[in-house]
């Protein structure tokens, strides 16, 4: 049986030329192993049309796996998010000129929503490989946060497992800040992704074949 696996990066966004999320998902576009079918999609960074885009996404492919992937610019690792949460409160506008403040994503809401994805199974074979990486229990206020909320909330009665990673910089973006920042190389986010799909994978098959969900 093949596990489908929807991957989603963003668009460039805060004036940068190149975003590594997107660079690392578009790199595994119909990448498929031991019945594994892997779909990506490229989101905007906006709010609302991101998350519109995710849930077209979703219908179409109909996936056993989601896990949408954004920058984190400073941090030193691949990070699983643990949580999100139901806010808007952007540190810098989105590439639509928006700067939401102190607005819930779902009015009325749960207040977070916890990923369903094996996060501390995808870091001990992140780690297990070489690759630095950690579980974060902040995925932020600004898009990242709002397409995780959303889409743990469009799935909240499917058995589908799902979650957000965040990515560091590449070493280009790093070296035109101006203080010193951490990165990694394109090929190491490109193989941390394989890893963490394959983790939900395992993952996700054995409850199929057990005939649960994942919540």
């Amino acid at each position: 049986m093949t596990t489908t696996v929807l991957l989603t990066g963003f668009e460039p966004f805060n004036q940068q030329p190149i975003n590594p999320a997107w660079e690392a998902v578009r790199a595994l576009e119909g990448w498929a192993e031991q019945g594994i079918a892997v779909h990506v999609r490229q989101l905007p960074c906006v709010f609302g049309a991101a998350a519109d885009l995710l849930r077209d996404a979703i219908e179409a492919i109909g996936p056993d796996v989601v896990i949408a992937v954004g920058q984190a610019g400073g941090r030193a690792d691949i990070t699983v998010e643990r949580i999100a949460i139901n806010i808007d409160d952007a540190p810098i506008a989105d590439n639509r000129a928006v700067q939401l403040v102190d607005e819930p994503i779902v009015p009325g809401g749960p207040a977070a929503y916890f990923a369903t994805l094996p996060i501390k199974a995808i870091v001990h074979a992140l780690r297990a490989a070489g690759l630095p990486a950690s579980v974060s229990q902040t995925a932020g206020t600004f898009v990242c946060n709002h397409v995780f909320y959303q889409l743990m909330h469009m799935l909240r009665e499917q058995p589908v497992r799902a979650g957000f990673i965040h990515i560091p910089f590449l070493p280009q973006q790093a070296a035109r800040q101006p203080v010193p920042t951490a990165s990694m190389a394109l090929v190491d986010m490109v193989e941390a992704l394989k890893i963490a799909v394959r983790t939900a994978c395992a993952v996700a098959g054995d409850l199929r074949e057990a005939g649960g969900g994942t919540h």
